[in-house]
């Protein structure tokens, strides 16, 4: 563990001084769990991709080559802000940057810092410091540049890249993407089905129908340590007969990545907002739903079906079924996380977007990274344009 440094304070004299530690290892970033989830809590960046089960579950499994770098922030005892970050290379492999635990194939949106509401002007201001003593950028007395990815909108990272844009840093906003929102407060069944369009309605009270009539359908709410187990390998090795074609899943194309969803799904378990679903048609599981009930929020984080029975639209029922199960359940949002996939419209009218940020100190080490970075931005938007159009003019 590296020492504390100090942080100035925004009102001296009369203020409780702030203090700001750097967690590198393991030990203490587990003996931070009494508090983190508390002031998670407490925060207005609550949401299950912040949790420290989840966190430290990622860390544990998918830190790679990384260094942990997690700054604590306290107005004396309390506990006041966590800056959840780590070190990794760059674009060029000569550059460090700091991003946030859970970034990459994870699929972790709503990254944020994290701060006690009422100390967030304290809380950026010692983050903002602590950023700057931070070494890196090609150069060992330079400090190292940002990376925060998949934040939302009116995040406390979008506050800081504020803070430092003061202190001459060079500042790259960019999308981050897109969140599809079913907003389901004040509705039930039958009036979110009212707002869908006529033809997709009609074809999931048709398909949902049909499947009733052909099958002995049974729609299951994981709720042991049996039934998870099951519902996980099950999804496993849909996504394994789905996705064998493109080289893989995603989600689960690697040993770490299984692992990590292992023991994620049975932490939220423990904690009682995973909400893995099975969708069964004579007693077989058909389909298997992954998500998180949190503060009456419905995460929509991964699905999965048995090609079998693909004629059978079980994807669609899969999705009616666990949107029927959030409503019951008291949620009022269905949150389809990250990306516009074309059957996400067909159920969602509402979205959040998402921001990428890039901070880059002012030194020439944090110049040629910058540059670096907004070459590879063009190179990639080129290379998709020709892909879709043939085109090669310059966008």
């Amino acid at each position: 563990m590296l020492s504390a440094t100090e942080a100035p304070s925004l009102r001296p004299a009369v203020a409780t001084s702030i203090g700001v530690e750097c967690i590198d290892d393991l030990a203490g970033f587990a003996a931070l769990r009494p508090e983190w989830n508390a002031l998670l809590r407490s925060s207005g960046a609550d949401g299950p991709f912040l949790t420290w089960e989840w966190l430290h579950t990622w860390w544990k499994h998918l830190r790679g080559t990384s260094a942990l770098r997690i700054f604590t922030v306290r107005a004396g005892d309390e506990l006041i802000a966590v800056a959840p970050l780590r070190v990794s290379r760059g674009t060029l492999a000569w550059f460090t940057q700091l991003e946030f635990l859970g970034t990459g194939h994870a699929g972790s949106d709503y990254l944020d810092l994290i701060a006690r509401r009422g100390h967030e002007d304290q809380a950026i201001r010692a983050i903002a410091t602590v950023v700057q003593s931070q070494r890196g950028g090609g150069k060992p007395d330079a400090p190292t540049a940002l990376r925060l990815d998949h934040v939302p909108y009116d995040s406390l990272a979008s506050r800081l890249a504020t803070a430092l844009s003061t202190d001459s840093w060079d500042v790259s906003i960019g999308p981050g993407g897109t969140c599809p929102i079913v907003r389901l407060a004040g509705h039930d069944w039958d009036s979110y089905l009212a707002t869908l369009g006529s033809a997709h309605r009609a074809n999931v009270r048709r398909r949902l129908k049909a499947l009733g009539q052909r099958f002995d359908v049974r729609f299951e709410l994981v709720v042991s340590e049996e039934q998870r187990r099951a519902a996980l390998a099950a999804l496993v090795a849909f996504h394994d007969q789905r996705f064998s074609d493109r080289g893989g899943s995603t989600t689960f194309f690697t040993p770490a990545l299984r692992a990590f969803h292992d023991e994620a799904t049975r932490s939220a378990l423990d904690c009682g907002w995973l909400r893995m679903y099975v969708l069964r048609l004579n007693d077989a599981p058909a389909a298997v739903m992954y998500g998180f009930d949190y503060r009456q929020r419905f995460y929509f984080y991964q699905h999965g079906f048995d090609d079998q029975y693909k004629a059978h639209s079980v994807g669609l029922a899969l999705m009616a079924l666990s949107i029927q199960a959030a409503l019951e359940g008291g949620a009022e949002e269905f949150d389809m996380l990250w990306g516009v996939e074309p059957y996400k419209r067909l159920w969602a009218h509402d979205a959040r977007q998402l921001r990428q940020i890039h901070l880059f100190p002012a030194h020439l080490g944090g110049t040629i990274h910058r540059h670096a970075i907004q070459a590879r931005w063009h190179l990639g938007r080129l290379a998709r344009r020709v892909l879709t159009t043939g085109d090669t003019s310059a966008t």
